[in-house]
């Protein structure tokens, strides 16, 4: 029964997992602060107000709502422009100098037949 438990967790997607939870919540933080630190505050200035997160009306605090997706927003595009883009620009470089051609869609032939199907119907409309 251990020796199963010792080899589940010496398994390489278990310590590849556990690297990228730590990695994750290492660049969490740097992103987190990239974005209270400088976008946050860019973005409040816009509105004139001290912060985003304190502006309200007749006690609906809008500006929590409006923080939130801001937050949401800026996260999202500080690791697609940050991390997607620059590892996706390495990967294609990587396969270029190794010769590794990305492969090209297949289409399964009875989807190609349906597809045949329904533009011919739609044809005769």
């Amino acid at each position: 029964m251990l020796s199963g438990f010792k080899k589940f967790l010496l398994q390489g997607n278990v310590i590849d997992l556990a690297v990228a939870v730590v990695i994750g919540t290492a660049f969490t933080a740097v992103v987190d602060a990239i974005v209270k630190g400088l976008l946050t505050p860019l973005i409040a200035r816009l509105f004139n107000a001290k912060n985003l997160a304190g502006m309200t009306w007749e006690g609906f605090a809008y500006g929590s709502v409006i923080a939130a997706i801001i937050n949401f927003v800026l996260v999202a595009a500080a690791i697609y422009f940050l991390v997607v883009v620059p590892m996706n620009h390495m990967i294609e470089r990587r396969n270029a100098k190794h010769g590794i051609k990305q492969e090209e869609e297949t289409v399964d032939p009875q989807i190609a037949l349906l597809t045949e199907i329904r533009d011919s119907l739609s044809a005769r409309k």
